[in-house]
């Protein structure tokens, strides 16, 4: 007979563990974020494509499953439920609401339930803040930063942008919401920055930029005219789908990883169906960290980060483990019932 193994145990992780373990922590999160697109780069990760579950009578909503395992030492396998209704946003709530389920990789056992709309934010704003940082080492630092789109991200973005060292001469904002674009201006405001301007168009504010953010929800393009980055800005295409496919075809393309950003529609997904090819695309951030893909600094340079499940486990094995190592772990007792095979 097999030896019995230990009971194993699962643990719920509140927003506010999440929020307490990951505040003022952005440098560790964002060398985390590297440290797992090297794994992924590696193939030590397994990534499979995201589904997708959409509703006939609620089109503009969705709930996405984001299903991965990394290897190294994160060592965890798992999935992301998060869903995106953006009608909350007139209801005075976040749009998007996540859960995290992390497994054991030898028992396949699940051991926490996390809060994951914090990590699913920090993960972005990591990934965000280190694009920034290594496609912006052989051209001029960015010093005015527009960011479109005035939610939840954009402020987690900024947080991250700031804690890594980066300082800006002047701040646009433009949002479709006059009053959010206000209130993302005085939340701004309070956090020190001296020079914020509230842009009425897309247009101005990124012609006033050299490090753009796209941070909406937009579920099609449009950002239609290259001839607004004549510039030749960073920008950070967080949110996918808000360029078309003649500004995209015009710069120089990065992105997290090739297969999962090409599908779904998104900016370069639109590139790839007009041309029929790939050609546009230079490469992937870990090639850039790693010096495989080498960047024309006189040219407009887009990151479209899919978002991989890998950074979300790999963030939320860092919440869990420090949790445990501080003795703020509380699993649940009685959580797997019955154990034995053939019962007492």
């Amino acid at each position: 007979m097999p030896e019995q193994q230990s009971s194993p145990t699962f643990s719920v992780i509140s927003g506010a563990q999440v929020h307490e373990v990951l505040g003022h922590r952005e440098k560790e999160i964002v060398e985390l974020t590297e440290a797992t697109y090297l794994l992924h780069h590696q193939r030590a990760t397994v990534n499979p494509p995201s589904y997708f579950l959409r509703f006939p009578d609620r089109p503009a909503s969705r709930i996405i499953a984001l299903p991965a395992s990394v290897g190294g030492d994160i060592a965890v396998d798992g999935v992301k439920w998060i869903s995106s209704f953006p009608d909350n946003i007139a209801d005075g709530i976040p749009r998007a609401s996540a859960v995290l389920i992390l497994n054991d990789q030898k028992t396949g056992y699940p051991f926490a339930c996390l809060e994951s709309s914090i990590i699913s934010a920090v993960r972005t704003a990591a990934s965000a803040a280190l694009a920034a940082q290594r496609l912006s080492e052989h051209r001029a630092r960015p010093r005015r930063l527009g960011i479109i789109g005035t939610g939840l991200i954009a402020r987690y973005i900024h947080t991250y942008l700031a804690a890594t060292g980066w300082e800006f001469d002047e701040i646009g904002v433009h949002d479709l919401s006059a009053e959010h674009a206000e209130g993302f201006r005085g939340y701004l405001n309070r956090t020190g920055t001296t020079e914020v301007k509230v842009h009425e168009d897309a247009e101005s504010l990124i012609r006033a930029s050299d490090l753009v953010v796209f941070a909406t929800v937009a579920a099609t393009p449009h950002v239609t005219e290259p001839g607004w980055f004549s510039h030749a800005p960073l920008v950070l295409n967080v949110s996918l789908r808000d360029l078309s496919p003649e500004v995209i075809l015009a710069a120089e393309n990065i992105v997290d990883d090739v297969d999962h950003c090409l599908r779904a529609n998104t900016s370069v997904h639109l590139a790839e169906q007009a041309t029929g090819n790939r050609d546009f695309l230079n490469g992937t951030l870990a090639e850039v960290i790693t010096g495989e893909v080498a960047l024309d600094p006189a040219r407009t340079l887009i990151f479209s980060p899919f978002g991989l499940g890998v950074l979300d486990l790999a963030v939320g094995r860092h919440v869990h483990d420090a949790l445990r190592d501080s003795g703020e772990l509380a699993p649940v007792d009685g959580f797997f019932h019955d154990l034995r095979r053939h019962g007492e």
